[in-house]
């Protein structure tokens, strides 16, 4: 979301459509795909500098898709936007942007698995898993999310303690309550603080703070088309029913969590800031 009303209201909703998935293809190939070189192949220098990937993909989806779509590439930031900022999207575009965020994220999923299916296969020989079974979390977790980080815990019912499920729907909800505030406070005509066309950057790196933050609890998803997108996918692809309904049941976390997150940071944002500015 970074796009002023005037310029997005003259394209068709077909075209917005376009963009919303494109943006939000944008997002997953790149923010996924970090994720991947770092699971398979440890080419990653840690939490932050996948974290960062993330933030230049949502900064550079912005800056390529906004014009045209908004681009919230984000169905909690489009809820938030239809409850709060009616004036700016009616709410009969709420269920083409979310279809269309949705589809992008599955195909980014594909076109990721299509590059690294071979590399995943030697990853799960190497490390004894079985895809579809207890553990294919570690591979699996290139495109669905788990709680807490496999990576980092391992998947033992141990490691589950350390992240009970209210613990995992907090800190989703908490980040994209900040993820939200930030972008209402970002693109806010009344805000004279803002600052312009560093928006998406500023954006893109409210995530990537995020990240660096709730990553190793629950790898940060604040978005249910990043986590549902890819997690169909998997699905799919032999990940069954760890990928959905998911190990502990858990999928409807990266659901609900990021649509309350988003309305609560946007309230927060309407009545605390910008209910007093001009």
């Amino acid at each position: 979301m970074a796009e002023k009303k005037s310029s997005v209201a003259y394209h068709s909703l077909p075209h917005q459509f376009g963009a919303e998935l494109l943006g939000t293809f944008i997002l997953v190939f790149f923010g996924c795909g970090a994720v991947a070189t770092a699971v398979l192949l440890k080419v990653q220098s840690g939490l932050w500098q996948v974290a960062s990937i993330w933030g230049f993909a949502i900064a550079l989806a912005i800056y390529a898709t906004a014009a045209v779509s908004g681009a919230h590439i984000n169905p909690a930031v489009t809820l938030a936007i239809a409850v709060f900022r009616k004036s700016e999207f009616p709410s009969r575009k709420i269920i083409p942007y979310f279809a269309a965020q949705l589809t992008g994220a599955f195909l980014a999923a594909a076109l990721l698995y299509a590059l690294f299916q071979g590399i995943i296969a030697r990853f799960e020989a190497t490390n004894e898993l079985i895809r579809g079974q207890s553990g294919s979390q570690l591979s699996g977790m290139i495109f669905a999310e788990y709680f807490p980080n496999p990576a980092i815990f391992g998947v033992s019912k141990s490691a589950w303690s350390l992240v009970p499920v209210g613990t995992a729907f907090l800190a989703e909800t908490v980040g994209t309550a900040f993820l939200c505030f930030f972008i209402f406070a970002l693109v806010d005509k009344r805000n004279e603080k803002a600052p312009g066309f560093l928006t998406p950057f500023f954006i893109g790196f409210t995530v990537a703070i995020l990240i660096s933050i709730l990553a190793p609890l629950t790898q940060a998803g604040l978005n249910p088309a990043r986590d549902f997108g890819p997690r169909l996918f998997s699905y799919l692809a032999g990940w069954g029913k760890i990928a959905l309904p998911g190990p502990r049941l858990d999928f409807w976390i990266y659901i609900l969590a990021p649509f309350a997150g988003g309305l609560l940071g946007a309230f927060i944002y309407e009545r605390l800031i910008g209910d007093h500015l001009k």
